[in-house]
């Protein structure tokens, strides 16, 4: 009896060893994962006197908003804001209108060649647009889509991961929900975005988001097309405000790190209220 109790003992002490080892490794992560962001924060709050010191400082000992200040009266910070939410939103309803159509062909469809169709769109995954967008490039120079919001948009209106991810979820949805809305006299359309959809809700939503947050950082594409400072987005305006200090003497990183806090604002705030969903997409679409 008395070895029996011993070695439950033994093994509640390794489980509880396990789990104080699972839990220091999980707050070590979080800690290394977060901690750039923190020090992006409190940066934006020092005064530049204080940044430049050579002993780091983990608070702001004169919490100040005066990058802020500076950093929307010099530069076009809401112009750049507005910029990207516009090139966003189209981005973000192109590619999920057309994925979601693509994902129900290639996960209810019935005819020939659609499985090789799929390994094309498979295989768009692994080239990178630095490979494409040379040709690209100089089809939108000829018909004048350089610094225009259709030149952002376009080329990124469609997207492999998207439709793979929509189309894993889609086959997880059984064909009666959809003979039983084709003999309610249903048409594709409706049978897509009154059955499928709904049922595939955690999937679209995490889609949807994911698009938004690539689009919204987006700078590669961007900074090839555009050159008028009207047209730039916040990714490239915040490279230009880092820019427009590299030949000073002192680097204005608190303006800096302010204009990454507005940047991020909407991505933090997007996360936060949706990350269930995200969750739940992914797992929805790994079932399958």
């Amino acid at each position: 009896m008395g070895n029996a109790t011993s070695m439950n003992d033994s093994v509640k002490r390794r489980r509880r060893l396990i789990r104080a080892v699972q839990c220091a490794g999980a707050l070590a992560v979080t800690a290394v994962m977060v901690f750039p962001l923190y020090w992006m924060i409190i940066s934006s709050f020092k005064p530049t006197s204080e940044l430049t010191q050579a002993e780091p400082t983990f608070w702001p000992r004169t919490v100040t908003l005066e990058a802020y200040r500076l950093v929307t009266k010099n530069y076009p910070i809401f112009r750049y804001l507005l910029n990207t939410l516009i090139v966003t939103l189209g981005i973000v309803g192109i590619q999920t209108f057309f994925g979601i159509l693509a994902a129900y062909s290639f996960s209810k469809g019935q005819y020939r060649g659609k499985n090789i169709l799929f390994v094309f769109v498979l295989g768009a995954l692994m080239i990178p647009i630095q490979v494409t967008f040379v040709p690209i490039y100089v089809m939108l120079s000829r018909i004048s889509w350089l610094n225009t919001y259709m030149g952002l948009i376009v080329p990124e209106s469609l997207s492999a991961y998207t439709i793979f991810l929509l189309r894993q979820s889609f086959m997880t949805v059984d064909d009666s929900y959809i003979e039983a809305g084709k003999i309610d006299g249903m048409g594709i359309i409706r049978v897509i975005f009154r059955i499928l959809v709904p049922m595939c809700k955690p999937t679209v939503v995490t889609m949807v988001i994911l698009s938004f947050i690539n689009g919204w950082n987006a700078y590669f594409w961007p900074k090839m097309i555009i050159t008028r400072d009207e047209m730039r987005t916040i990714a490239l305006g915040i490279a230009e405000i880092r820019n427009s200090f590299l030949s000073m003497e002192v680097l204005n990183m608190n303006q800096i790190m302010a204009a990454s806090c507005i940047s991020v604002l909407p991505i933090l705030i997007l996360f936060l209220v949706f990350q269930k969903y995200i969750l739940s997409g992914f797992s929805k679409a790994a079932m399958k």
